[in-house]
């Protein structure tokens, strides 16, 4: 039997999985993604990863022939390496460059241009690498290869060196989408030495280097697939067809992808941005951190809630008001609270927790207009209500959840069996009828202003 392992490196967690030819998960395994802060500044866990993966590997090689593997990761995260490895550790993102601000905003091209908004911290990737080449210019110098995240792990499995449309255009400030070219900072700062060659998500970049095979039980002609973005992976499965929906990829952050829509009414004070697909198209979208802002409503591990809970958090008038995370999203800068009587106890808690992430969904995919189909992609079709809620607010869409808590371990599949979809099934959520919902939406959005 023969096998392809998706690696798969969300914020929070880091997952290996093993899918057959026909698309079925066979294993998976876990662990933290944990930040390290032993270094110059925060930084990924990269060594601690390899390892895990390689132990992983080992065991995945005794249970099936494993002919690809497909490295899927979070955006705005790039790696320095020169031939030995990395020159510098790999920041991680929600680390505030100490370089001023008002320095690199002198740099950065055109919201118009790029249309990645101005984000906080190093959520724009292009500040990331401008800090690093001011603080560690030796380091920097050293720099051969500028790789994005997933190709850093492509690259340290097969040695090949590439670069990929759907991390470049991930809000780096890197990327021109309209175009599909280099945005003018790469010329300014005189990073084109340093961008390896573009090549296609599905592509193969190589085989696994000899000594990986041997230490793994891999087979020698086992393939390393270029690899993707992960919220740009939730959607390429639903880029095939003529009716293409929106599609909301939901982890520690929910993306509204709406692809066909214009960029004209993308407006950076909103974070919103346009993506760029693996096919090489420009897609609208919007976001909000809403796995970890569900958690710090809910709790760590929330208990489940159920419809009466639901419905006393609408009688009673209580609201969560953005935002809880600190990170983007369309009304960043605002610290989150909760107005009216506060939930009494973990059920509550999860049911306010379900509304806000509902109600910011709806808020994202409304002001993309994506007035057509929905799906519901990522860990939150594993919320019975969230779903059903959103179809309540929006009459006459269809919003359908998929049985795949994790599109970004089908779309890797796809990359590797490039032109195959697996038999993924989904289901038309049933509106839930509760009690004053559209009246309560209606007063959550009067509250924003």
């Amino acid at each position: 039997m023969t096998a392809t392992v998706v690696l798969d490196i969300g914020k929070t967690n880091v997952k290996l999985a093993l899918i057959d030819a026909e698309g079925r998960q066979l294993a998976e395994r876990r662990r933290a993604n944990a930040v390290l802060r032993d270094g110059p500044y925060p930084h990924h866990d990269a060594e601690g990863i390899w390892h895990w993966m390689l132990h992983c590997l080992r065991e995945f090689a005794t249970l099936a022939t494993i002919d690809a593997i497909v490295p899927v990761t979070h955006g705005a995260t790039a790696a320095l390496v020169d031939d030995d490895g990395l020159t510098l550790p790999i920041a991680d993102y929600e680390h505030e460059p100490a370089a001023p601000l008002a320095q690199y905003l002198t740099m950065r091209p055109a919201y118009a241009d790029t249309r990645s908004p101005r984000l906080p911290a190093g959520l724009n990737l292009g500040r990331q690498l401008a800090w690093l080449a001011t603080a560690y210019p030796i380091e920097f110098a050293r720099t051969r290869h500028i790789l994005m995240y997933p190709q850093y792990w492509a690259w340290r499995l097969c040695g090949v060196a590439a670069g990929e449309v759907t991390s470049l255009g991930c809000h780096t400030d890197l990327w021109d989408p309209a175009r599909q070219q280099y945005s003018g900072l790469v010329d300014k700062m005189g990073w084109q030495g340093l961008m390896p060659p573009l090549r296609r998500a599905w592509d193969t970049l190589g085989t696994i280097l000899p000594a990986l095979a041997a230490q793994t039980g891999l087979p020698a002609g086992c393939r390393v697939v270029c690899g993707i973005h992960d919220s740009n992976a939730s959607l390429l499965r639903h880029l095939g067809g003529t009716d293409v929906p929106a599609v909301l990829s939901t982890g520690t952050w929910v993306i509204a992808a709406a692809p066909g829509k214009s960029l004209d009414g993308l407006r950076e004070e909103a974070d919103m941005l346009a993506n760029t697909s693996a096919l090489g198209h420009a897609v609208p979208s919007m976001r909000f951190m809403g796995g970890r802002e569900f958690a710090e409503l809910a709790g760590a591990n929330p208990a489940s809630c159920d419809a009466a809970a639901l419905q006393r958090m609408i009688d009673g008038g209580t609201y969560a008001l953005p935002g809880f995370a600190g990170a983007g999203g369309p009304f960043a800068g605002r610290a989150g609270s909760i107005a009216g009587p506060a939930p009494v106890n973990d059920r509550e808690r999860c049911a306010l927790a379900t509304l806000y992430c509902v109600l910011m969904s709806d808020y994202c995919l409304t002001a993309l207009g994506a007035d057509d189909a929905i799906v519901v992609e990522g860990s939150f079709t594993n919320n019975p209500h969230f779903a059903s809620l959103l179809a309540a607010l929006r009459p006459g869409q269809s919003v359908a959840v998929t049985d795949d808590a994790s599109g970004t371990t089908c779309g890797g599949w796809m990359l590797a069996h490039w032109g195959g979809v697996p038999r993924v099934r989904s289901t038309i959520a049933a509106p839930l009828a509760l009690r004053g919902l559209g009246a309560y939406r209606d007063a959550w959005l009067a509250q924003l202003n």
